[in-house]
């Protein structure tokens, strides 16, 4: 469940994932009736990658999809993962998932206001720039979201797996 937090922010926690349910995998006897096989493994992989990639693509076509420069996009990512980082240390007070909202809300805004200031260096003008930060903004969020649902699937096929 924390690995799948992680998504939340920004981090791998797919790939957190991955890596417990190989070693619980390996260190589960084979005939037990909770192991997982490889399969199972696989499939969390795949879904890794796939979160992974549509996290990057809807940030990377929220930025360019109202002319962000490539300067905007990267400004975006690192505002992103700053935001994050500051969102998870302020939290908001709703017991265990204040951090991981704030820290999906920190990291959107992040992306927002890297891009906008990644834009005004580039030369564009306060109301083109807010274009790009806002669509960057919504591009993070829903790039998380495509994540941590990637992630929702993971857990869901590891615990069938050890329950059947």
């Amino acid at each position: 469940m924390v690995s799948f937090g992680l998504n939340a922010s920004g981090a791998p926690g797919n790939w957190g994932m991955i890596l417990i349910a190989g070693i619980y995998s390996w260190l589960m006897p084979y005939n037990s009736p909770y192991h997982i096989g490889l399969i199972v493994i696989g499939l969390v992989l795949l879904l890794a990658i796939t979160g992974e990639v549509l996290e990057f693509l809807t940030g990377v076509i929220g930025t360019k999809k109202c002319g962000g420069s490539k300067r905007g996009m990267w400004f975006s990512v690192i505002g992103s993962v700053f935001g994050s980082i500051v969102g998870i240390f302020i939290g908001i007070p709703i017991p265990i998932i204040g951090s991981l909202i704030a820290a999906l809300l920190f990291s959107g805004l992040g992306a927002l206001l890297g891009a906008y200031y990644g834009e005004r260096v580039e030369g564009k003008n306060s109301s083109e720039a807010w274009k790009v930060g806002i669509s960057s903004f919504a591009g993070r969020i829903l790039g998380s979201i495509f994540k941590m649902v990637c992630g929702f699937i993971a857990l869901i096929f590891i615990a069938v797996a050890m329950l059947v």
